[in-house]
């Protein structure tokens, strides 16, 4: 009871550092200490005996939410001591990864039960394979979990970010159990026989990295990397001070599209010198300054540049289109409710900082724009912060499509098109302003909504209630897809 008095017992120190065993002693005597626990302890004795028989321990916490790129040197030597032994992309972990993997040893120690609210990013993209195997080979599992939801509070500086509510426990029998919000924001609860990493009720299956699409036939392409010191590329004003003739423009000009061009629409331009017009472009003096400029910083660069440097007229790689070019932007907003993709101009080249597929057919912008795409990325991709950083190998080619039949394509195809035709109708609106969710245009989302319909049927039969069963369903066929085929390997262990 408060005030605190002489009868409590305080310990002042950081929370990933302690022995949480000397600090919350379990009830009972007797508590064994394993040799394969997680963590070396100080503690010589293989057993240690407690005052707090009959009693309970409660431990709770507030972990700061620290992404990987915000933690300072003292929270990366905590992580470092924790991990560091353990896996060797341990820097990629959020600060609140070592609550988890501090809870789940003295879980597995006590066989007592731990719960802790926590950004939802580390039961998403990269942390699922660094930190889940820990946690589920050190004995403990999921008991119950709270999908992503906004997090609220009267805080002065409320924190406003997306959270998830996860139980470990190493203690068998328990009932597990997955509470997730509908789209009409009532609370739904389901009980379940095994919940993964992914919180989804499901195997326990990592997705890692494919080179092959696994339900369809057209593959998506990186795009092309200049690795030019900015030579090869234009803004509009350079392009003009090039002095070139309409028809040099026409030969050696291409409008390029990164991430930020894409939803922006910003005007960016590059050369694209095609061999069999190398000894024409080269004697145009401005171009050949720049060519000359790549070419004397790709022999100062490293190994990829230097084996780029006899071709300085060129990107790394010359990828382009026959016909039809569909771009995928590489880093997009979270908050935007369906990620942006697109048609572009013929004759477009894509950066590195876009993915594309390349003369594929239109149906492919429906299952890219769907809110089952967007859901699956969301929770095997990696982030840039908050944001999605989308991954072809990882993205497109795991994303789970069942077999099409031709009016399958065909009702999709008719919902591409709606999509592609209610932009048009807000010309010269850009991605940008179309896709922010407070200001999207009623005709736009609606075909959205008709594309989500239309596939969710092809999926289910039906459209589904919440973005927890769109997940469970995409796992339990990404499950039967990948049957057969060798077990990804769980982390990157030392």
């Amino acid at each position: 009871m408060l005030p605190l008095d002489n009868q409590n017992w305080i310990t002042r120190g950081n929370a990933l550092q302690l022995d949480w065993m000397t600090i919350c002693p379990p009830s009972g005597t007797g508590v064994k200490m394993a040799s394969e626990d997680l963590f070396n302890t100080s503690m010589d004795q293989s057993e240690v005996d407690f005052e707090n028989e009959g009693g309970e321990t409660y431990i709770c916490g507030n972990p700061p939410y620290l992404g990987a790129r915000n933690q300072g040197e003292e929270q990366k030597a905590d992580m470092q001591a924790l991990f560091g032994k353990l896996i060797t992309n341990w820097k990629s972990l959020d600060y609140v990864a070592g609550w988890l993997i501090k809870a789940s040893d003295f879980c597995g120690r006590t066989k007592g039960a731990a719960a802790l609210v926590a950004t939802n990013s580390i039961c998403q993209g990269v942390h699922v394979p660094l930190l889940w195997p820990l946690i589920f080979e050190h004995g403990s599992k999921i008991t119950f979990a709270h999908t992503s939801f906004k997090w609220s509070n009267l805080a002065s500086h409320n924190a406003g970010v997306t959270v998830v509510i996860v139980g470990v426990t190493s203690e068998p029998g328990r009932v597990r159990r997955i509470f997730s919000t509908s789209e009409d924001g009532s609370t739904i609860e389901k009980q379940v026989d095994y919940i993964n990493a992914y919180l989804v009720a499901g195997s326990d299956v990592i997705v890692e990295k494919s080179p092959k699409p696994l339900g369809v036939p057209f593959e998506m392409a990186s795009g092309n990397t200049p690795i030019d010191g900015g030579n090869l590329l234009l803004s509009r004003s350079e392009l003009n001070t090039l002095g070139l003739t309409p028809a040099q423009e026409k030969r050696f000009i291409r409008r390029i599209y990164g991430s930020n061009e894409f939803v922006r629409n910003l005007a960016r331009y590059c050369l694209w010198i095609e061999d069999k017009n190398l000894a024409e472009a080269v004697t145009i003096p401005t171009i050949e300054t720049r060519v000359n400029a790549v070419r004397a910083l790709r022999l100062k660069g490293g190994m990829t540049a230097r084996d780029i440097a006899d071709k300085p007229h060129q990107f790394q790689r010359m990828i382009a289109a026959t016909d039809t070019t569909i771009a995928v932007p590489v880093i997009t907003s979270e908050n935007r409710d369906f990620l942006p993709c697109g048609l572009l101009p013929r004759n477009s080249v894509i950066s590195n900082k876009c993915f594309a597929l390349y003369d594929a057919p239109i149906w492919s912008v429906a299952l890219i724009a769907s809110r089952l795409h967007w859901i699956w990325i969301g929770a095997v991709c990696p982030r840039l912060e908050m944001r999605f950083s989308y991954s072809n190998t990882l993205g497109w080619n795991t994303f789970p499509v069942p077999i099409m039949t031709e009016q399958n394509r065909a009702d999709l195809t008719a919902c591409a098109q709606e999509i592609l035709l209610a932009r048009e109708s807000h010309f010269p609106a850009t991605i940008a302003d179309l896709y922010d969710p407070e200001n999207m245009p009623d005709d736009l989302r609606r075909a959205h909504e008709k594309n989500d319909e239309v596939l969710e049927r092809i999926y289910i039969g039906r459209k589904f209630k919440n973005d927890t069963e769109r997940l469970e369903k995409l796992f339990d066929l990404y499950t039967k897809m990948t049957a057969g085929q060798t077990k990804p390997k769980k982390g990157k262990a030392k």
